[in-house]
């Protein structure tokens, strides 16, 4: 029994160990086609990718990895003659978020922190989750322009898809002194008024831009490329803010202290044309621009104009002498001090008689004026009137500029002409005067003013021609002087220790159907009489006090202005006579 089960034993041991083999041969042949399949196809799957079409892949690979940042930069700086800054920008950060992350990450879970975003931010909370409450978008402004402090604080609120990002503001360290000759720059630092409009290409630099790699972690691994971006121009303005501040604290002054809407003033160097002050009020604070009003960003310098009224009359007497009608030392016989032309009454505050032309413009006869003006052909009354640049642009080249109002006829009364000769049928803005003056104080050389020094302008701005005789020029100049002497219609605009030459001008404003009750009041003068260096026009618009004429208003204004900007230039006296009693009396309390 023992030997059958020994031997049974073993054949069943044989079998199996016959078996085994031819299995174990299968099941290694099956791994093995298996495997070789695997990895064929995914060498054919490597291949496809890398050799037939690998450019999805590396467009997908690159959207996730690279990424390409701008590099900051700042729009140019303003500044005045002398360097001093009139803008200038400062980095500030913006807060936006992306929605999509924020939803992803559970972000509205944070309460506490969106609470402290909304307080910081100084908005609802639940307006500031309505902003980021599409999953769909990627990038929402929650606010612009936020100071350093307030960023940092963000930034450990800590709060998923909320991030910060550069940009810059403009800021404009004298402020409402020069806001609307300035003007103002958008959220996006783009210029939207004044100069940072007008020059706004020039300001404007190109940011430079740098291709990055990211791991996945998002850090910064490699720099694959660098592009230079264009430095933003800077730009230097002829105003000296010396006396642009100056002026406009004297204009604000006297806005308020004779009630009047509105006052401006403009200072121009008489050889260059430069544009020494142009200032308006009321004003604004470019920096805080929560309540700024449309009326008070108006360059009313440029853009408004008026009448001038008896401001013009030198020009009709220029026109008379220009003409050979008259010699400067002719007479005019304005008796009885009134006269009809078609029905319509010119006529003077009294019986003046006989005038020499000096005494025309000390006492502002129209009269005077009026006869000077009929004297000459209507044709060349006119052109002298185009020629000094009174209907046409001041070669400032600014936007909303005004080219004055005059309504050309076929056909002219003699009322009419008379009214133009003491200013009235022509609309003119405080910058044009300033050049009509400028002109004549430069001895009949027009030059056009210039508000930048650099980058230089155009060749053509700096064209000068002489439009009227030197010797004339001279002579209107000298007549004009008796205006601010014993005697003429605006002593206050006198300067101490400076000869002064101006005209005043009062003038009602026009109204539908003829003039109405208010006034514009017009002093403009020229400084020192014996070497003219500066020419300051001043108007008050509808004073509402007792005082209403530019004697009275305007002309002291112009004094204060001038005196200064004469004194921080350091122009030499030319009064002789004041300034030789001032030393005596200086002597005698020294002694």
């Amino acid at each position: 029994m023992s030997t059958v089960s020994t031997t049974r034993s073993r054949k069943k041991t044989g079998a199996k160990q016959n078996v085994t083999p031819s299995f174990m041969h299968w099941r290694f042949l099956v791994v093995l086609v298996v495997i070789t399949s695997v990895f064929g196809v995914l060498a054919a799957r490597a291949a496809f990718i890398q050799v037939i079409e690998p450019d999805e892949l590396i467009q997908q690979g690159d959207s996730r990895t690279l990424r390409t940042r701008n590099m900051p930069t700042y729009r140019g700086i303003i500044t005045d003659r002398n360097g001093v800054e009139l803008a200038v920008s400062v980095p500030v950060r913006a807060i936006y978020a992306d929605p999509k992350v924020i939803h992803e990450n559970n972000g509205f879970d944070e309460v506490r922190r969106w609470d402290a975003l909304a307080d910081v931010l100084r908005q609802d909370v639940t307006e500031l989750k309505e902003k980021v409450a599409n999953p769909k978008r990627r990038f929402v402004y929650l606010q612009r322009q936020v100071s350093p402090a307030m960023a940092e604080y963000v930034d450990k609120l800590d709060i998923p898809g909320i991030y910060l990002r550069r940009e810059s503001r403009r800021y404009y360290p004298t402020g409402e002194v020069s806001a609307q000759l300035i003007g103002i720059t958008d959220v996006d630092d783009t210029g939207v008024e004044g100069l940072e409009h007008m020059f706004d290409e020039w300001l404007t630099g190109t940011p430079g831009s740098r291709k990055i790699r990211r791991d996945a972690k998002g850090r910064q691994v490699e720099i694959l490329e660098t592009k230079a971006g264009e430095k933003a121009g800077n730009l230097q303005l002829a105003i000296d803010q010396r006396i642009q501040a100056l002026a406009y604290k004297e204009i604000k002054e006297a806005m308020i202290y004779y009630q009047s809407s509105s006052a401006s003033a403009m200072v121009v160097d008489v050889k260059t044309g430069d544009v020494l002050a142009m200032v308006n009020a009321p004003s604004f604070n470019p920096n805080d621009r929560s309540d700024i009003a449309p009326h008070r960003m108006r360059n009313r310098v440029i853009t408004d104009a008026f009448e001038p009224g008896s401001a013009l009359k030198p020009l009709a007497v220029l026109t008379a002498l220009e003409f050979g009608e008259v010699e400067p030392n002719d007479t005019i016989d304005t008796s009885p001090g009134w006269m009809r032309l078609g029905g319509s009454l010119v006529k003077d505050s009294r019986n003046y008689g006989e005038l020499s032309l000096e005494e025309i413009i000390q006492h502002s006869s129209n009269m005077g004026t009026s006869k000077l003006g009929l004297s000459v052909p209507k044709n060349f009354l006119l052109d002298t009137y185009y020629n000094l640049g009174l209907m046409s642009d001041t070669g400032l080249n600014m936007s909303g500029e005004s080219s004055g109002i005059f309504h050309e006829r076929s056909r002219w009364s003699k009322f009419e002409l008379a009214t133009l000769s003491f200013g009235y049928g022509i609309s003119v803005t405080t910058a044009q005067l300033a050049r009509l003056y400028a002109t004549i104080a430069n001895g009949g050389i027009k030059t056009p003013l210039n508000m930048v020094k650099s980058p230089e302008q155009p060749a053509w701005q700096g064209q000068a021609e002489r439009v009227i005789s030197e010797e004339n020029a001279k002579a209107i100049v000298q007549m004009m002087e008796s205006v601010t002497q014993r005697g003429g219609t605006a002593t206050k605009a006198a300067v101490p220790g400076y000869r002064v030459a101006g005209k005043t001008g009062t003038s009602r404003k026009a109204v539908a159907g003829g003039y109405g009750e208010e006034y514009v009041n017009i002093f403009a003068g020229i400084a020192p009489v014996s070497d003219p260096r500066l020419v300051t026009v001043v108007l008050i618009n509808e004073p509402g006090g007792d005082l209403y004429h530019a004697g009275d208003t305007a002309a002291p204004v112009f004094s204060s202005i001038m005196g200064g900007a004469l004194h921080i230039l350091n122009i030499t006296p030319d009064d002789k006579q004041v300034t030789f009693s001032r030393f005596l009396k200086g002597g005698e309390s020294g002694s």
